[in-house]
């Protein structure tokens, strides 16, 4: 007995009245069948990736489900610069599984989110000014991965101990509502191996000293003077997975502090480790990324050629550069994001999701700095004030004299000293707050 419609058909839309219209079901593109869903197979719940486990866990009934790649570390395969390779590459785009895409209004960050999850608020700026859009698909896929090592319990107290590390801090930072509410998010990262070949030739200052014999005074001077003379040398660098963060709306300046990933933790990417978790697809694109890439190796192997120099005085410098064995990887790494609001002003964190490492703004209170200062500086100018009445009341008191010229000079010293130092605190506070 044949049933209707057939198999292989189904109903679809008639402009006639009374008229059913059936049609070939159409077949799922790649990209399609690739979609996976995270339900549990229990109870039908919404599973999610545990950091402690390393795994998908369904929070309503506990099932578990450990993770089907193995980590392969420095074997990850790599991709050279070549027309086939990124076109292969791009064979495989978007995240594999249904994603929606947080756009800010305020600092233009994309992020992806998992279906289901409701969400007003940018985690990278605190903005409330998004809006919410089908996740682009045109973006090529990570093949590889840092899965997250910390959970999101110990990442808090990674923070509030943070926060509460510093002197120079409010004393009631540490409890501030809202500091502790940290994301995770997957950051796209492009990594690079090359192999770096320089030739270097520079003049190299060397310093001499000379003897004479000054007859009018009947004693001998010494003159120091610098020779420059000529250097050569060959520098051969190899760089394994450096790493050049692929977004450009994340502050730099937090990402070179926290970007101390082991890339022998690299997994092949797999849709079942974003489950629950935020996620960023690159706006740097490789080319890009590259040219940065290119630029840091430049400067560490100018910086080698410098270091094989026989003083450190260098002039007239040349080196003649050669790359090869270029190769890369596109991979995401996990870290933690939150912005907080204190005294009216906006701060961000970052935590590295794998090895705890954090930077991040944090408010000064600077009548503690200002008090700070001053202490330094006191004592100097009390010892120096002490000083002058002792050498005005030399005047009177000769013997006071010379004990007012030595605190005097005892007081400049500490002067020197406490400034120093008074410096030194202001600039760290103000770079406390500064990205």
């Amino acid at each position: 007995m044949t049933t209707f419609p057939p198999d292989g058909y189904q109903r679809v839309a008639s402009t006639l009245p009374g008229i059913e219209v059936y049609a070939p079901v159409a077949e799922a593109t790649e990209a399609e069948a690739a979609v996976v869903q995270f339900k549990c197979p229990r109870c039908q719940a919404t599973t999610a990736y545990s950091a402690e486990e390393g795994g998908l866990r369904c929070a309503h009934c506990g099932y578990y489900e450990p993770p089907s790649t193995p980590a392969v570390g420095k074997r990850a395969q790599e991709f050279e610069f070549t027309v086939e390779t990124v076109s292969a590459a791009r064979e495989a785009a978007g995240w594999g599984t249904e994603r929606r895409t947080l756009r800010c209004q305020s600092c233009g960050s994309e992020t992806s989110l998992p279906p289901g999850r409701l969400t007003s608020t940018c985690p990278f700026c605190g903005s409330n000014q998004v809006l919410q859009q089908d996740a682009p698909d045109d973006h090529l896929r990570p093949r590889f991965l840092i899965p997250f090592a910390i959970d999101a319990d110990r990442c808090r107290a990674i923070a509030r101990e943070w926060l509460g590390s510093s002197w120079m801090t409010p004393k009631s930072l540490k409890t501030a509502a809202g500091v502790t509410e940290l994301t995770g998010v997957y950051v796209p990262y492009w990594t690079f191996d090359a192999r770096t070949s320089a030739s270097w030739r520079a003049q190299v200052g060397h310093q001499v000293t000379d003897r004479t014999y000054d007859s009018s005074s009947k004693t001998w001077k010494t003159r120091t003077r610098t020779v420059w003379r000529w250097e050569s040398g060959h520098v051969a660098r190899v760089f394994d997975d450096l790493l050049v963060p692929g977004s450009d709306k994340l502050s730099s300046h937090l990402l070179r502090k926290i970007q101390d990933y082991d890339t022998q933790a690299l997994v092949p990417y797999a849709p079942s480790y974003l489950a629950g978790l935020l996620a960023q697809a690159y706006d740097v694109p490789l080319e890009s990324a590259w040219a940065v890439a290119r630029e840091q190796m430049r400067d560490r192997t100018r910086e080698a050629c410098h270091g094989q120099a026989s003083t450190s005085q260098v002039r007239n410098f040349s080196m003649s550069l050669d790359f090869s064995d270029e190769s890369w990887r596109y991979v995401v790494a996990p870290a933690y994001v939150a912005a907080y609001r204190y005294g009216g002003q906006s701060y961000q964190v970052m935590v590295n999701g794998q090895t705890g490492a954090i930077a991040g703004q944090r408010p000064v209170d600077w009548t503690k700095v200002w008090l700070a200062v001053a202490a330094m500086v006191a004592p100097g100018l009390l010892l120096g004030l002490l000083g002058v009445l002792a050498a005005v009341l030399g005047t009177v008191m000769p013997p006071s004299l010379a004990v007012g010229g030595g605190v005097l000079l005892v007081a400049l010293v500490l002067v020197i000293i406490g400034g120093v130092f008074a410096v030194m605190t202001l600039n760290k506070a103000r770079g406390m707050d500064d990205v």
